[in-house]
């Protein structure tokens, strides 16, 4: 056991070392870790039965319904709306446009239900009016990059639907419920930090809008984020699941783009559907493959043995908890979001059982701790998009970059350690 634990490893680091996509180095790393107990030809048609095996869930449908949704909501000028609604909200706070990126980002990532599409939507429409008003673009696109994750707890999130097939079936609906108190605590923290920073440069708070433009923004943004109220409201009423609300979702904003608001056309949709085909594909190899290299985690006993190795070096909640924390955060530095939730939840999962962690608390942490990732170099995606779509190099949005990974790590911790942040929605809509 202990030699497929260490030819698993070291294959995987070995292959992501020289280069190879993050998917096949799973899945080869698997192949290889079988060839200890079998042959070359039972390891393959192990891997690949494994993975089919592992996709073979209804509950996955939703990621490319939502994928979708996305998409539309992207091509469909439904950001703008949600930026001017933003503007609004934000206009008496100094450095409101800084402000108003980060409800954006909270608002769209939420709809969405992917961090880089909200960096490279809002991101495109912000970063020219933040240029235009003298706003720093290195800080403008460190707000934009920091903020968009966001999107990643509050709800609709295609993490969490990742996490609950990973855990056998923890509640979709109470990890949604879950996501909106720390999601919106990541965005205050990051607000808070861009207000100080505001402050010290000499960014003025915007024009107070008028009656009429707050009105008009308002009724605006009625409609898209009347999503939000279909899609929690049927899934907490049990009017439908959460792979049904995915495609509700995709007939709900291809009615808003497609006919009210009339932002794309009927030649759109082939490009919005490969673009989608081609996220999913991605999205679902990475999966598959982690499946696999879960599977033989799971026959190699690794998540008992390191369970018991991290309580032998203590059995105190706290340690144990920062101990997590910090892996997750330098995992989620070199390997992306899913693979990582896929690999470490089967890992930390029975070890946070023990000391009594509510496994709905930990699917938050861990996607908190993760989506910190995302904003890092060497292999961050939301840093390359909101660096792409801000025009600023990434040596130089770096350093702005400093004070919000502070905010979003303290942030953490209090999410980490106050359960009831996690725990208090979905205890109220749908009990203990």
């Amino acid at each position: 056991m202990l030699l497929t634990g260490l030819i698993l490893f070291g294959s995987f680091v070995v292959l992501m070392a020289i280069g190879v996509p993050i998917a096949f180095a799973i899945g080869g790393a698997a192949a290889l870790a079988f060839l200890t107990i079998m042959s070359p030809g039972q390891s393959l048609f192990i891997v690949a039965q494994q993975m089919m095996s592992g996709l073979d869930s209804f509950t996955l449908l939703a990621i490319p319904f939502f994928i979708l949704a996305g998409n539309i909501m992207n091509s469909g000028g439904l950001a703008r709306r949600l930026v001017d609604f933003a503007r609004v909200l934000a206009g008496p706070l100094p450095g409101s446009l800084l402000h108003v990126n980060v409800i954006a980002n909270m608002l769209f990532g939420s709809l969405s239900g992917s961090a880089v599409a909200s960096a490279a939507a809002v991101g495109g429409v912000m970063a020219p009016i933040q240029k235009k008003e003298g706003y720093d673009p290195a800080l403008s696109a460190a707000v934009n990059i920091t903020s968009c994750p966001t999107g990643l707890l509050i709800p609709p999130s295609n993490t969490f639907i990742v996490y609950s097939l990973i855990t056998g079936g923890t509640s979709i609906g109470a990890l949604f419920l879950a996501g909106y108190l720390p999601g919106i605590l990541m965005g205050l923290g990051i607000m808070l930090v861009a207000g100080i920073l505001a402050r010290r440069r000499g960014y003025a708070a915007a024009v107070r809008p008028s009656l009429a433009a707050i009105r008009g923004a308002t009724v605006n943004a009625i409609l898209p984020l009347g999503l939000i109220v279909v899609i929690m409201g049927g899934i907490i009423g049990g009017a439908f699941t959460a792979a049904e609300a995915s495609g509700i979702a995709v007939l709900y904003t291809l009615f808003l783009a497609l006919v009210w608001y009339r932002e794309i056309g009927i030649r759109d949709l082939p490009r919005i559907l490969i673009e989608s085909a081609q996220t999913t594909a991605i999205v679902l190899m990475m999966i598959g493959a982690s499946i696999a290299m879960s599977r033989v985690m799971a026959f190699a006993q690794i998540p008992q043995s390191i369970a018991e190795t991290m309580l032998t070096i203590s059995d105190n909640p706290t340690v144990i908890l920062l101990i997590i924390m910090a892996v997750l955060l330098i995992v989620g530095t070199f390997m992306d979001m899913t693979p990582a939730l896929l690999i470490f939840t089967p890992i930390f999962l029975p070890v946070v059982k023990v000391i009594g962690i509510d496994p709905v608390h930990f699917g938050v942490i861990m996607t908190f701790n993760l989506c910190i990732g995302i904003c890092t170099p060497p292999v961050g995606s939301a840093l390359f998009v909101g660096c792409s779509v801000g025009g600023v190099p990434i040596t130089q949005v770096i350093r702005p970059l400093l004070p919000f990974f502070a905010a979003m790590i303290v942030t953490s911790l209090i999410v980490t350690f106050v359960p009831w942040l996690s725990l208090a929605l979905p205890g109220y809509f749908l009990g203990p």
